[in-house]
C-alpha cells in the first residue's frame, strides 16, 4: 500500500483489512479506462453502495436527534446533509481529491476539485469501509465527518435563500451578486463572486459555476451578518447591564 492512501486511512481514522477497497474507492472511472482496467474496478459500484449507506444512516440520526421535526422537514434536512455540494464541502476537510486516481484528461480539467468527483469518492469511501468493516464501521465515520456540524452544512445548502431572508428582515437595502472575476479555460473555469447588501460586501466565493461561486459568498455573507448581529448584541448588554433584542 503507498504512502498516500496510508496518509488517507491515518485522516480518516479507519483502517482497512482490505487495502484494494480503499485503492477501489480512489479510482475514478477516467483512471480505468486509461489504463484499460475492468469497469468494475473503478469506484462507481462503491459510490452505488455508499450512498444508500448514507442515506440509512444519516435518516436514522435525523430520526432520533429531531423527535419533533415532520416527514417533509427531515426530509429536506437530510437532502442537506447528502447534496453533492456539502459531500465535496465533507471531502475537502479531508482533502480526499489529493488522494484520487485520475485520468490525465481529469487531472488537466481539475477533477480533483471538482464536486462532482469528489462527493463521488467520498461516497465510494463510505460503500469500501462499509465493505470492508461492516454496517458500524461505516456509521462510525459518517457520524464523524459528514453528520457533523449540522447547523452550518444546513446553512451551506440554503445558503442564498437564508441570506436573501436575513437581508429582508435588515430593510430596504438590495441583496446582489457581482461576478468579479473569471479564470481558466471554457472547459475549467474559476468564478469570484461577491454578495452585495446594497453597495456593502458581506461576503465572497469562488467556484467552479456562478452558481457554486455564490452559493459560496451567500454562505459567508451568513457568518459574517451572525457575527455582526453577535458583536452588537453583547456590546448592548455591556452598555445596558441587560438583555437586548
Amino acid at each position: 500500500m503507498n504512502r498516500q492512501l496510508k496518509e488517507l486511512e491515518q485522516k480518516t481514522e479507519y483502517e482497512f483489512q482490505n487495502k484494494k477497497l480503499l485503492s477501489q474507492a480512489m479510482t475514478h472511472s477516467s483512471y480505468a479506462n486509461e489504463h484499460h482496467m475492468d469497469k468494475s474496478k473503478c469506484n462507481e459500484r462503491l459510490e452505488f453502495l455508499g450512498d444508500a449507506v448514507l442515506e440509512v444512516v444519516s435518516s436514522d440520526f435525523l430520526y432520533h436527534k429531531y423527535k419533533r421535526l415532520p416527514e417533509g422537514d427531515l426530509t429536506k434536512l437530510r437532502a442537506s446533509i447528502v447534496c453533492e455540494p456539502t459531500l465535496a464541502l465533507c471531502a475537502g476537510d479531508i482533502c480526499l481529491g489529493e488522494y484520487l486516481l485520475l485520468g490525465k484528461g481529469e487531472e488537466a480539467t481539475g477533477g480533483r476539485e471538482r464536486n462532482s468527483i469528489v462527493s463521488d469518492a467520498m461516497e465510494a469511501l463510505i460503500g469500501a469501509i462499509y465493505l470492508d468493516g461492516g454496517f458500524a464501521s461505516a456509521k462510525e465515520f459518517i457520524r464523524k465527518f459528514i453528520l457533523n456540524d449540522i447547523e452550518h452544512k444546513q446553512l451551506f445548502y440554503d445558503s442564498k435563500t437564508i441570506l436573501q431572508e436575513m437581508v429582508q428582515a435588515m430593510g430596504e437595502n438590495p441583496l446582489s451578486y457581482e461576478l468579479i472575476r473569471e479564470d481558466g479555460p471554457d472547459h475549467n473555469k474559476i468564478f469570484e463572486t461577491r454578495a452585495l447588501v446594497g453597495e456593502t460586501e458581506v461576503g465572497r466565493g469562488t467556484g467552479r459555476t456562478k452558481k457554486a461561486a455564490e452559493s459560496m459568498a451567500a454562505y459567508r455573507g451568513i457568518l459574517k451578518l451572525r457575527d455582526e448581529e453577535q458583536q452588537a448584541k453583547n456590546l448592548c448588554q455591556k452598555n445596558t447591564g441587560g438583555t437586548c433584542i
